[in-house]
């Protein structure tokens, strides 16, 4: 396996846990029940939460154009210096991306956005320039 590929595992797997946050914080808040119930989707929560889940969304979507480049940059065996530090950048800008927006540090959070972004510039550029 590449290590393009497998940082898009690692990103897949970082993106199946960070639902984890925001729904603890609501089985804090509102019992397990009640919340199993659908019955408190209506009451507000801490910031902090409401950021996780919105962090969770920018991942999950962010999670389908690097998975396609990576998975296309695969099969046509392109592989090199590029991809594979745009791949390992991907993931900690995401990871970081995911914790600056928790804590809601905006100017960060956005340059952490930007960086994986181009990073899958990076890997698209690479892939249509041969």
């Amino acid at each position: 396996m590449t290590v393009e590929l497998e940082a898009l595992v690692w990103v897949a797997v970082l993106t199946l846990f960070m639902w984890l946050p925001y729904v603890f914080a609501r089985i804090i808040n509102f019992g397990l029940i009640t919340v199993l119930r659908y019955q408190a989707d209506d009451k507000p929560l801490p910031s902090w939460v409401e950021r996780a889940k919105n962090a969770h969304n920018n991942s999950i979507e962010n999670l389908i154009p690097f998975a396609t480049l990576v998975i296309v940059a695969s099969l046509a065996n392109i592989s090199n210096d590029a991809t594979v530090s745009a791949a390992i950048a991907y993931f900690w800008l995401r990871l970081v991306h995911y914790i600056l927006h928790i804590l809601g540090i905006s100017f960060l959070r956005t340059i952490a956005f930007a960086g994986g972004w181009l990073a899958q510039l990076c890997i698209a550029y690479q892939i249509l320039a041969i």
